[in-house]
Formats: structure tokens, sequence, C-alpha cells
């Protein structure tokens, strides 16, 4: 049961996701506890609370990855951003180029804090991790971004 619900099609392989959050300048502020790695995006975001540390009408970044949360993030009030999809054989326009450089130059900080975590070799790939220490896991995960934001600033 733990190793279906853990499976990614994407990797592979068994994963616990996580939702990690950071300030503009780069400061982790918002871990969640792991889940399943098969957990839905909207169910992430719904199950960590995350949006309960946020502003009704605040603006969220997020890359195309994280998959069908436009529409559940403006039916409670939040704005999404994120770049715009092209499609095979189309360009984009000037507006959504420059809206796209726009949200890469913001974007970039969290894909540095998620390069930051995976430089912990103890959060490296297991072969196995039983579903007993996830937990164990979970406080790993903080640790590892406490010590991030002890690092110097993301931004030069």
């Amino acid at each position: 049961m733990h190793q279906a619900l853990t499976w990614s099609e994407y990797k592979k392989t068994n994963t616990i996701k996580y939702l990690v959050s950071c300030t503009p300048d780069g400061l982790v502020n918002f871990v969640s506890n792991g889940y399943a790695g098969r957990i839905s995006d909207v169910s992430l975001l719904e199950e960590s609370l995350f949006l309960e540390s946020l502003n009704p009408g605040s603006y969220i970044l997020a890359d195309r990855g994280f998959k069908n949360v436009e529409s559940f993030l403006s039916q409670i009030g939040f704005f999404l951003l994120r770049p715009p999809s092209v499609h095979t054989g189309m360009k984009l326009s000037k507006k959504e180029v420059k809206q796209t450089k726009q949200i890469a130059s913001l974007r970039i900080h969290i894909e540095r804090v998620i390069r930051r975590l995976s430089e912990f070799s103890i959060l490296k790939m297991h072969t196995v991790v039983n579903t007993n220490l996830i937990g164990i896991l979970d406080l790993c995960i903080k640790t590892a971004c406490a010590l991030i934001n002890l690092q110097d600033s993301l931004i030069k």
C-alpha cells in the first residue's frame, strides 16, 4: 500500500513530496510535512495548510510542473503566476517574453533553495525508506531548510 502511494511515474521510483516556499529574498519560510509522492498538487496545497499562512489575494509563483492548481487557487482568492506555456511551433509575444523573464528572475530563488536542499547527502535518494521513519525524514528536511537560511544569501 505505501509503495503504491509513493510511486512516481515521472521519477520511476518511490518518492515523498514536500511543499517548500521561500521569500523573494531567498529565505525558506514554509516547509510542509512529507506526503506520499502520488499526492496531487491541489491536495498538497490543501493538506499542508500553506495557504493559511498567506493573506487572501496573494500571488503565488510556481513553475510549469505545479499541475492543476490555477483554478483551485483562484476559487479561494489567490493568484498563480507561472510562465506562459508554449506549444510546439508557436512563438511567444513580446509581452509574454517579458512576463516570462520577470517570473523566471523571481522563481530562480526557489530553484536555488531546492538545489541547496539536494546538496545535503542525507536527503539523497535511498533504496528503501521505512515508512515508520517518515516523521524523522520530515525533521531532516526542516533542519536542512533551517541550515539553508543560515548560509550565505541566495541573492548577490
